[in-house]
């Protein structure tokens, strides 16, 4: 793998991630809009309450939910961002590690 290019798409993931949060729009929109619509917001809570669930489609407590560092705005949706950039490019090099080819280079 050549490295140039795994760093030059490092570098691009980071800047995307420490703009993401100055540029992303505060107001739900897609899916979540749409569940908001169409989901009794009363019969949601009271399902998720059952479950022992804090939001819906967890399973487990987030250690940064929604993108965020609770209590740290705009820097903690920054810092969130950046670790997660960093764990998902370190699961993939870590899976095209296990996957390469034995015979290429």
């Amino acid at each position: 793998m050549d490295n140039k290019i795994l760093v030059g798409g490092l570098v691009v993931a980071i800047i995307i991630a420490i703009l993401a949060p100055f540029l992303a729009s505060s107001n739900p929109d897609g899916l979540e809009s749409t569940a908001e619509k169409v989901i009794n917001e009363e019969a949601l809570h009271k399902n998720l309450q059952a479950l022992g669930l804090e939001e819906e489609g967890t399973v487990a407590p987030s250690p940064m939910p929604d993108y965020s560092i609770e209590g740290m705005g705009k820097v903690g949706e920054v810092i969130a961002m950046i670790v997660g950039t960093l764990i998902m490019v370190a699961l993939a090099y870590g899976v095209a590690i296990v996957l390469k080819k034995p015979s290429s280079n």
